[in-house]
């Protein structure tokens, strides 16, 4: 009796540890990158808005008289600003509210930049949702 116990507490350590990487793999990470829209299962803002990043060119492209010129990120910087990821504090600066009321509205979320990115992010959470990088320069 002692033996078949230790050999089912045994067993089950081994099914444990042989499943723990495949229970912390990501499957959809490096894929599903299809318009800069990532598949993230479980993360709050991969249940956020679908936004048409090709319309928020058009947009930023026909308002170009409501942002002042800005620099890029240094790459260290830039590379934090991440879907999924929360906003850094103290980099995020407002828009001007002309473009602001051209820019689509989705509830919770507010649109502010970073150097020349811009940036939707949630209000509550401060998790970015959508970066489009150097599209204010």
């Amino acid at each position: 009796m002692t033996q078949r116990r230790t050999l089912i507490a045994t067993l089950t350590s081994l099914a444990l540890i042989a499943a723990s990487p495949a229970l912390q793999a990501d499957p959809g990470k490096g894929k599903g990158h299809d318009k800069g829209h990532a598949s993230a299962q479980g993360n709050n803002w991969s249940s956020g808005p679908q936004v048409d990043i090709g319309g928020i060119r058009i947009i930023l492209d026909d308002n170009r008289d409501y942002w002042g010129p800005a620099q890029s990120l240094p790459p260290g910087i830039q590379k934090n600003l991440a879907r999924g990821k929360p906003l850094p504090p103290g980099i995020a600066k407002k828009l001007d509210g002309r473009l602001v009321d051209r820019l689509p509205h989705y509830d919770g979320y507010d649109w502010v930049r970073a150097g020349a990115d811009l940036i939707l992010v949630a209000v509550a959470t401060g998790i970015i949702h959508e970066v489009l990088h150097d599209v204010l320069d």
